[in-house]
């Protein structure tokens, strides 16, 4: 098997049409669980997101393998805590980028502790947290769009 050649790039807006296109797939959005209201309203996604690739408080990062865009990875502060949270193309998933991308994001910013969150009955980023150091310290509920419903998340971190 041949590593494909993973690199981070910091966002750039143009980007944000392709991530568009990744959160569309309807499997992908039942994992996230914790999406927008409307994954459909891409007026809404494109404003949230390029007000986040241009916040200077937040490391958001376009996943490439080779020259194509895979996905997206990002760090940032909720209520004074820092988080990750990172999108793979469906295409792309079990081939260990999402793991690659964390440790590459960790790597630049080494800044600890940091949390991640997933939901309860999504294993392979599960396994993503885990294979970074991360280590499971919680559980929390929440409303996930994807979903319409009240479900459970584990929460992750890293010391």
């Amino acid at each position: 098997m041949i590593t494909p050649n993973i690199t981070l790039r910091k966002t750039v807006v143009a980007d944000l049409e392709v991530f568009f296109l990744f959160q569309l797939d309807e499997e992908a959005n039942h994992l996230a669980a914790f999406t927008s209201k409307d994954p459909t309203d891409k007026a809404a996604y494109l404003e949230k997101y390029t007000r986040h690739a241009q916040d200077p408080t937040i490391n958001m990062c376009t996943i490439m393998v080779d020259d194509v865009i895979v996905g997206s990875i990002a760090r940032f502060e909720i209520e004074g805590e820092a988080e990750v949270t990172y999108w793979i193309d469906k295409k792309y998933w079990g081939q260990g980028i999402a793991t690659h991308a964390l440790k590459a994001l960790l790597a630049m910013d080494p800044a600890r502790p940091v949390r991640g969150r997933v939901a309860f009955d999504n294993p392979g980023s599960q396994k993503v947290l885990e294979k970074c150091g991360f280590v499971r310290i919680g559980t929390d509920k929440g409303f996930a769009n994807a979903r319409q419903a009240e479900i459970e998340e584990y929460i992750y971190q890293l010391m």
